[in-house]
């Protein structure tokens, strides 16, 4: 969309936080709370996870951000775009932008978790070039994860 706007910003940041506390509301609808992975915004970590926020007219319409999981892959994470934003090209340029500064920052890929329910995210992670993978990390037990990458 013409009129979106992509900053980055820091994890403090209150349209940051009103955009991952939907996308929270949203996954605790579909999943038990073990089942659902949140950053921690009180560890000193988070200042090292890069995020954005997409702004349409100046609205905060969606976010994403990357974090470092080893020295080839970043991990995509509290990636969202509002319900009444989406299929407007809003997630594609935040998942670019994100894509760029994971291979600018030199790294190889990008991995990702998803759950089960989210189909529109699956569909979507695969239209663009994610393949499926064997569930990693804290996902590995997780019976409702599926997890993709992305090398770059």
């Amino acid at each position: 969309m013409e009129n979106t706007e992509l900053v980055q910003v820091a994890p403090e940041h209150p349209d940051l936080a009103l955009l991952i506390a939907q996308l929270d509301r949203y996954l605790f609808e579909l999943y038990p709370p073990e089942e659902v992975y949140l950053v921690d915004f009180e560890d000193p970590y988070v200042n090292e996870i890069y995020f954005i926020v997409a702004y349409l007219d100046s609205r905060p319409v969606g976010c994403g951000a990357i974090k470092k999981l080893d020295e080839e892959y970043v991990e995509l994470k509290r990636f969202f775009v509002e319900p009444e934003y989406r299929n407007k090209g809003i997630a594609w340029r935040i998942v670019e932008r994100l894509e760029e500064e994971a291979a600018r920052q030199g790294y190889q890929g990008i991995k990702l978790e998803t759950g089960d329910q989210q189909t529109e995210a699956i569909g979507f992670y695969k239209k663009n070039g994610y393949g499926e993978i064997d569930r990693f990390g804290e996902y590995a037990d997780c019976p409702s994860s599926l997890c993709f990458e992305k090398r770059l």
